[in-house]
């Protein structure tokens, strides 16, 4: 049975909000949360970008059982690698063994405030590749020192370290992609219900892992004010990944959507309050292959009654699936 998760959008609501959330979605009974980590909104209307770090370590604090889990953290620019298998450490041990690191190449909308440029594509995901091994590295206890192609470790070891590591996982849209989560990862992380990503993970590796998806959906009774808040605040995703990586702040999202009208983003993202159209938005993800998806309720003031009707209405039709 697929599981079904919650996320902490970063970029809807404030650090305190974010943690009342989660500990809603775990009464809810929701599986396992993910959170976003962003220096920036996509758009201005989505008004907000804490630090999740920060917000994890409150939540590993303020919840029981739900699984945490970073959707997802680039580990090569805003962050150093060595920085980023000590904070993963840290969160493993705060939450009880309930942590996983998701890692990915990034978006310039967030890594561009370090002033270090943003490289091809192929140069983040080389990045991407030696930053999964040195945090690997210090995983396994012990000194590490690395120099390569894009990082240096001098002497470094992580003092408090869990029992077991935070399962990595690691971000794919594409082939060469999939080989770094095949070879690296302990899972596939992936936005879209593509069968071929799981078929190249696999391949690379990845047969029998856990593959974890996300959805973004507009609950509310109103039709009408789903599908406008779904518009507001999500039509920036129409543009897909290889447009959405490269964009440098909220302005370029808002000029790139400027002519999205809301019948198109009706389209791509189910709106309303019917969980039938909600387990067909699923369903594709299911058929791919992904054993996980994270929905992602639009509107930072719209959590409460949507966990509400998800704990009641949406997460037993989903378990169906």
């Amino acid at each position: 049975m697929v599981r079904i998760g919650y996320t902490m959008m970063t970029e809807q609501a404030g650090p305190r909000d974010l943690v009342e959330h989660v500990v809603g979605a775990e009464r809810a009974g929701f599986d396992f949360s993910v959170v976003s980590d962003h220096y920036f909104p996509w758009l201005d209307s989505q008004g907000h970008a804490p630090y999740a770090w920060s917000v994890l370590g409150a939540a590993a604090q303020a919840t029981d059982r739900i699984p945490l889990m970073t959707y997802v953290t680039c580990p090569t620019f805003r962050y150093h690698p060595a920085v980023v298998a000590q904070k993963a450490a840290t969160m493993q041990l705060l939450s009880g063994g309930r942590f996983r690191l998701g890692l990915g190449s990034g978006e310039n909308l967030n890594e561009h405030v370090v002033g270090g440029g943003w490289p091809a594509a192929h140069v983040r995901l080389e990045m991407l590749e030696e930053a999964a091994g040195i945090i690997r590295a210090l995983f396994g206890g012990g000194t590490v020192n690395h120099h390569g192609t894009h990082f240096d470790v001098e002497n470094a070891r992580l003092w408090d370290l869990p029992d077991e590591p935070p399962p990595i996982g690691i971000a794919a849209s594409g082939p060469r992609s999939c080989e770094i989560a095949g070879r690296h990862g302990d899972l596939l992380v992936a936005i879209e219900p593509d069968r071929d990503l799981v078929t190249a993970f696999g391949e690379h590796g990845g047969t029998g892992k856990p593959v974890v998806g996300q959805l973004a959906l507009s609950y509310d009774p109103d039709h009408d004010a789903a599908v406008a808040r779904a518009h507001d605040q999500f039509r920036w995703s129409a543009a897909g990944w290889e447009v959405n990586a490269e964009l440098p702040g909220p302005a370029g999202f808002a000029a790139a959507s400027g002519h999205t009208r809301p019948e198109d983003v009706a389209k791509e993202i189910p709106c309303g309050d019917d969980p039938r159209t909600f387990v067909d938005a699923v369903r594709p993800f299911v058929d791919a292959g992904f054993t996980e998806i994270a929905l992602v309720q639009i509107g930072g003031k719209h959590q409460a009654p949507f966990l509400e009707w998800a704990e009641a209405e949406l997460l037993p039709a989903l378990r169906e699936l």
